[in-house]
Order: C-alpha cells, then structure tokens, then sequence
C-alpha cells in the first residue's frame, strides 16, 4: 500500500511538471541532486563543458559556454 501511494505521488509530481518542462527550450535536462550537500545540478547538455559560472545573489550559479546556458546550480534547493 506504501509502495502504491509513494508511485501516485512520483506520478503526480511529473504529471505537474510536465506542462512547465514542454515550454523549456532545451531539448534535454539531466537532473541530479546531491543530498548531503543539498545542491541541485540542472544541465542542458552533456558533457556540460562551460567556460564561465555566473554566481547570482540567491545561491544560484549559471554556467555558460559563450552566450549559452549550458547548466545551472542550486545551492539549498531543499529550501526553495
């Protein structure tokens, strides 16, 4: 039964994001979150290679190769 509800939950949650994520104009986005460090890593291409990361003022680093963003950092994503 847990196991049922923890699934409606996950299909839930991207069944919400799934409108938002087909108006962003990157064809691909790999996700990966580090728990212990409490960060979320947002690329738009692998490998990422970026010449330059942008650090704005609200724990968020933007990383660009030229005039692309080409991945993006959250700092203390579990509290947004």
């Amino acid at each position: 039964m847990a196991i049922q509800l923890l699934n409606k939950e996950i299909i839930d949650f991207c069944l919400g994001l799934s409108s938002e994520l087909t108006k962003f104009p990157a064809k691909h986005i790999w996700v990966d979150y580090d728990k212990e460090a409490d960060v979320l890593y947002l690329s738009f291409r692998k490998p990422q290679r970026a010449k330059k990361t942008v650090e704005l003022e609200n724990d968020v680093l933007i990383r660009t190769d030229d005039d692309n963003i080409v991945g993006i950092t959250i700092l203390n994503a579990s509290s947004r």
